[in-house]
């Protein structure tokens, strides 16, 4: 397990061997680059600064799925991309299921995202329309 606090990810990739991962409450965001990680099954990117501005999460979900394909456990908890309403009263539990699919879309081997176990309904919903998925309601 390893325990970081930065803006810049650049020594990981002497960790290859590399299995939890824990960066929360750093200033990081939609920009993060983690290193090839084959071995990573655990991330927690908790009270950073991860949107889902425009098609940024999108980028970072794209390039985690890349670099750390074994992963299995992802919490996002704390950021502006994880609709919470304990965090942001003008978010519900229909946006917070809007953005499971999508994540879950995307990074098809999670077994756990934030503190739920993904469900096999979860994993159907995500792979038929988790693509199309939006956190933000329509006004």
């Amino acid at each position: 397990v390893a325990f970081v606090v930065c803006r810049s990810l650049e020594g990981l990739k002497t960790f290859s061997y590399l299995e939890e991962l824990i960066l929360d409450n750093n200033l990081l965001g939609n920009d993060l680059l983690l290193p090839r990680l084959p071995h990573l099954h655990t991330l927690t990117l908790n009270k950073n600064q991860i949107s889902f501005q425009r098609n940024t999460c999108k980028i970072l979900l794209d390039h985690l799925a890349e670099v750390v394909p074994a992963l299995q456990y992802l919490s996002l908890l704390g950021n502006i991309a994880c609709p919470n309403e304990l965090v942001c009263k003008e978010k519900d539990e229909d946006d917070y299921q809007r953005y499971r699919y999508f994540v879950l879309h995307k990074l098809t081997n999670l077994k756990f995202l934030d503190t739920r176990k993904v469900t096999r309904r979860e994993r159907e919903e995500a792979l038929i329309r988790g693509a199309f998925m939006k956190v933000v309601k329509p006004k």
